[in-house]
């Protein structure tokens, strides 16, 4: 890309004016300035990388819709009290496990009879919605799009 601000270009004309009443040919001199052409990605270069940066938007809150979905199986079935050797409970408490260790005992539990409630959990997915809020704010600073940006901004070409 050029530079707006970079050297500007001269350029001399020289016009020859002739005079009726005075038989001499006048010379005149002038300087004009001409600014250098503007130089901008193609608008399909444009759309991509926003459609790049819209989908990483995308991506991230799809990832956190699956932990927060694992996190609120997990907090349901202990509530429930399903049988952790089931199949499903079992899967569940697996994938679910290294999202919610880091948050263990950060409170204690409540639990009467076989029913169990994890508040460490419940903090877990608040915890994981704000980073990943945070992260997408963050983008959104560096680079910012919206979703009518990426569909409105490029020609067809």
């Amino acid at each position: 890309m050029i530079n707006m601000y970079d050297e500007t270009s001269v350029q001399e004309v020289t016009t020859v004016a002739e005079v009726q009443q005075v038989p001499q040919t006048k010379v005149v001199k002038t300087t004009q300035v001409l600014k250098p052409p503007l130089e901008t990605e193609h608008p399909r270069t444009t759309y991509e990388k926003k459609k790049v940066i819209f989908r990483t938007y995308q991506i991230i809150w799809f990832i956190l819709g699956i932990v927060e979905i694992l996190l609120t199986f997990r907090v349901l079935l202990k509530f429930i009290g399903a049988n952790a050797a089931s199949g499903f409970a079992y899967l569940i408490y697996a994938l679910s496990d290294p999202f919610a260790l880091p948050f263990l005992g950060v409170l204690g539990t409540t639990s009467t009879d076989r029913s169990v409630l994890e508040w460490s959990t419940l903090i877990a997915m608040v915890v994981y919605l704000i980073i990943a809020y945070g992260v997408v704010e963050l983008i959104k600073i560096v680079k910012p799009t919206t979703p009518e940006e990426v569909e409105g901004t490029v020609d067809t070409v």
